[in-house]
């Protein structure tokens, strides 16, 4: 690759300075950037032959209105060279990600997909779901879209073939069955109702139905049923008809089950007032597992092929794709996508705009899915804008706040205590850019609210300054919202005066007489305190605010605290993980036993070499 810096030139600007780059360019694979004045990338792209994309920006005109505003703004360009066009298809997307360009389309939420997971490292797996990599051996099913969607399909998929969903220690250490063998949701292979050989057929029919041939499994059970029925074996009889009514229900939920399409994504575009909803809907083992809806920024006014391409090369960046995507319109680079797509999966990916037949029936169901988002997220979005207008005429702010941050911490007497930021704007809570603050020993005082609060603030602010000094992206705030009355807006304001931020509004919200909601006193540096009217509109959705930063700090402060009770002196020791920890309880009985060991008792222990056993004997000899 070559990279070539940006050239500053003080008078040609728009097409002239473009025109100015085209006799040092040659027609090869490539992503260039365009710059404004300001050194910001505006846009970000990728081309087969760099030198004849660039000429045509510096044509006077047929630029669509978008592209000729992202010309006027060009100041400089920067340029680097790739072996491949696919190579600079991922290059540009990689960047586009990085640097957030203005112009170009981007996708804003791409977390990951649950799976469910079989594993294969024990004689009774453990049928449960999986979110990240797939490091575990054993058999993945999905992605679902969504954690709700796995766990229904679980509990129904517990009923039907029993299966266990307790962890590896807990199974180990039950004498008697649990609960959910009471209600049938369980064979209780931890106290050997089942073999395991009889196990493993409930696990190959978990399989079975996984990977779509649930209608022969079905088949199979009734004709079981109907075996049991005749010898009299009427509780096995029960058992298989409860088996094949799980089955049913399954499918049920699941809605849209295609018959002859196995294995899809089906992806549908709707545009509507400048923005974008993309509806995925996972096809797997002729089952719907689910749909996901998705709003890109679209480059301040791309059309739908360029929107759908770069959705497709930032959505599986780190997901494995099918072998067939169903889109409801075509790309740019079809064939470019399709070999990115087949790269990433090891296999071929077909890629199709159906016109006719079952599968165009699923991206028309897709499409009317992604309509119908946007029509709510529209209705929703206008009510939000309403209500952050209200914002700024009531604390005379110079324009509706786009970026809000509320800020709250939770602790029980000082333990376990974690600080917890969300963040709202125009497009309601912005879950992904939600944080978590834990505090380090000697930070803070024990059960200092008012420290905590700085602590937590400086951290934010220093790391604001230090990635966005410029504030060109979009992370800065435009206000500030605490939990507390004037001493912790004083000790905020105390905070941003030592860092040089006098720009960003902050406004506290403390409970009024008898704390009563909807009797909030609002402190602002300098000024009174004051209050809005009980039914305004305003309060509630500062209350709204308020709320869901308390909700998500208590629920931060829980984790936390159930992290600590699980906790053991082991945990320090280097080099002990979950299945050594596990071992060294089960022979020893605790954690202090462990602690009070010899070398020769250490070393008898299953999984701990001579090595560990002086490392763990040395440890806590040596006070950890």
């Amino acid at each position: 690759m070559h990279d070539e810096e940006p050239i500053t030139q003080d008078a040609p600007t728009g097409h002239a300075c473009i025109q100015s780059y085209l006799r040092t360019l040659e027609n090869v694979p490539g992503v260039y950037r365009m710059l404004n004045a300001r050194s910001e990338v505006l846009y970000v792209g990728k081309a087969r032959q760099l030198r004849a994309r660039v000429a045509n920006y510096a044509r006077p005109s047929g630029h669509s209105a978008r592209i000729a505003r992202m010309i006027s703004e060009t100041t400089s360009m920067m340029f680097l060279t790739t072996r491949t066009e696919t190579e600079a298809l991922l290059l540009e997307q990689n960047l586009i990600k990085q640097l957030k360009p203005r112009y170009n389309v981007l996708l804003r939420d791409d977390k990951s997909f649950p799976n469910i997971l079989l594993p294969r490292d024990h004689a009774f797996p453990q049928l449960r779901k999986h979110r990240g990599r797939k490091t575990v051996p054993g058999s993945y099913f999905g992605p679902f879209a969504s954690a709700g969607a796995v766990n229904r399909t679980l509990t129904q998929l517990q009923r039907a073939f029993l299966l266990r969903n307790c962890s590896d220690s807990v199974f180990d250490s039950r004498t008697r069955p649990c609960l959910l063998y009471q209600i049938k949701r369980c064979s209780a292979p931890c106290v050997g109702y089942v073999t395991e050989a009889q196990y493993a057929e409930l696990v190959a029919d978990a399989e079975r139905f996984l990977s779509g041939k649930s209608t022969k499994l079905q088949a199979e059970l009734a004709t079981e049923m109907q075996k049991a029925a005749e010898a009299m074996e009427f509780e096995r009889a029960a058992a298989l008809r409860d088996r094949i009514r799980a089955l049913t229900n399954v499918q049920q939920s699941q809605g849209i089950n295609p018959r002859g399409v196995p294995e899809a994504d089906v992806i549908a575009l709707h545009m509507q007032g400048g923005q974008a909803c993309v509806q995925v809907f996972f096809i797997r083992a002729n089952q719907n597992w689910g749909n996901r809806d998705f709003y890109p920024r679209t480059g301040a006014g791309a059309e739908e092929p360029e929107i759908l391409q770069a959705f497709l090369a930032q959505f599986y960046d780190d997901k494995t794709p099918p072998r067939l995507v169903l889109l409801s319109h075509p790309l740019e680079d079809e064939d470019l996508v399709a070999g990115l797509l087949a790269e990433r999966a090891g296999r071929k990916v077909e890629l199709a705009v159906p016109r006719r037949g079952e599968k165009a029936e699923l991206v028309a169901n897709a499409a009317r899915n992604a309509r119908e988002s946007l029509g709510r997220r529209l209705a929703e979005n206008a009510a939000q804008s309403k209500l952050l207008a209200g914002m700024a005429e009531a604390f005379d702010m110079d324009a509706p706040p786009r970026r809000i941050e509320v800020y709250d911490n939770s602790h029980i007497q000082g333990a376990n205590a974690v600080g917890a930021m969300i963040v709202a704007g125009p497009d309601g809570f912005i879950k992904s850019q939600y944080r978590k603050y834990n505090f380090k020993d000697g930070e803070v005082t024990r059960g200092d609210d008012l420290g905590m609060m700085k602590a937590m603030l400086r951290r934010r602010f220093e790391r604001l300054q230090r990635e966005d000094p410029d504030r060109q992206g979009d992370s800065w705030p435009d206000l500030l919202l605490i939990d507390g009355g004037a001493g912790q807006v004083a000790a905020v304001a105390e905070v941003m005066a030592e860092l040089g931020v006098d720009d960003v509004a902050l406004l506290g919200v403390a409970k009024g007489v008898d704390r009563d909601q909807g009797k909030e006193e609002f402190h602002r540096p300098g000024a009174r305190p004051f209050a809005l009217r009980r039914n305004d509109p305003v309060l509630y959705f500062i209350q709204r605010l308020r709320d869901e930063a308390h909700r998500f700090a208590i629920g931060a402060h829980r984790q936390k605290r159930a992290k600590a009770v699980g906790a053991t002196p082991l945990d320090e020791v280097p080099g002990i993980g979950a299945a050594r920890k596990r071992a060294l309880l089960a022979h020893f009985g605790s954690a202090k036993a462990v602690s009070r060991a010899g070398l020769a008792d250490l070393r008898a222990v299953p999984g701990i070499s001579e090595a560990m056993a002086q490392r763990i004997h040395d440890h806590f000899r040596s006070g950890g």
